[in-house]
């Protein structure tokens, strides 16, 4: 196969199309050495009924080729199908299956243009979910580049922002915190590394930003100790006893529970007296 080499000035998503169509040509062509497509035999009754359920039943068996050619065999020759946008889900969910970067990315496309076309769909929730999982499932390790965690954490609160009676949603809910945390770990890594370095201003801003912005991220108490130390090797003491103080209030077990609450003793000793009353 020839490579595809974007000129300058082509966008990126240009180059994502590109990539899709690549991967959809080499897909059909591949599906075309494999037999084609499956049909229902001549005077099926309900021929798009026996396409769905033989898609549903090799795909319960985990033969993503065959399911799918079932599935597709559905979309596109039955548009009036009561099961067709069924199918169009079970299309993406062979894809998941195969668990390739390529087969990903056509996941992510099907349940893309499923949302698409049936924006009111009873399964729109299943569909916007195994959309943030298609990226979920890319994730890289916290010192990878995480282009596919902002996706996944991206996709999954959509989902959970507009389907909360799912009955997804308790699982959405965890894979979206274990994104965020996948996030959060990339970006303590970071700070953790300034700090080590004994680049406290660098640690600050790192370890405030994602302070800030997940107050739920799982490793915040290692995020509360190493920001209120960078505080005080920075020489702003003030600063870092209110994130002692939070650290020992939101955690009963930490590594660095009595080490805070040593600092915090020590911190609190040394800072000036508040005045009592006012000047006589």
């Amino acid at each position: 196969m020839a490579l595809l080499v974007a000129p300058a000035g082509v966008s990126r998503g240009s180059i994502r199309l590109a990539r899709l169509l690549a991967i959809v040509a080499a897909v059909t062509v591949a599906a075309c050495a494999s037999g084609g497509a499956k049909r229902p035999p001549t005077g099926t009754p309900e021929p798009d009924k026996f396409l769905f359920e033989r898609g549903t039943e090799e795909l319960g068996r985990k033969r993503w080729t065959v399911a799918r050619e079932y599935f597709r065999q559905l979309v596109d020759s039955y548009p009036q199908s009561p099961y067709r946008a069924d199918a169009k889900l079970g299309v993406g969910d062979t894809y998941l299956g195969e668990s390739s970067s390529e087969a990903f990315v056509l996941a992510i496309n099907e349940f893309r243009e499923f949302l698409n076309f049936y924006p009111t769909h009873p399964r729109g929730d299943y569909a916007q979910f195994k959309l943030g999982m298609a990226h979920f499932y890319q994730m890289r390790a916290a010192e990878r580049d995480q282009t596919e965690t902002r996706e996944a954490i991206r996709e999954l609160q959509t989902f959970v922002t507009r389907y909360p009676n799912s009955s997804l949603i308790e699982e959405g809910q965890k894979r979206l915190r274990e994104a965020k945390d996948r996030l959060g770990d990339s970006e303590y890594r970071v700070g953790f590394f300034y700090f080590r370095a004994r680049w406290y201003i660098g640690a600050i801003d790192r370890l405030k930003i994602l302070a800030d912005r997940d107050p739920g991220y799982s490793n915040r108490d290692a995020v509360y100790y190493y920001l209120a130390e960078s505080y005080v090797k920075a020489g702003k003491p003030a600063e870092a006893i209110p994130l002692f103080d939070r650290l020992t209030k939101e955690f009963e077990q930490s590594e660095y529970l009595e080490l805070a609450r040593k600092q915090l003793e020590t911190l609190k000793a040394a800072a000036p007296a508040k005045p009592t009353g006012g000047a006589k």
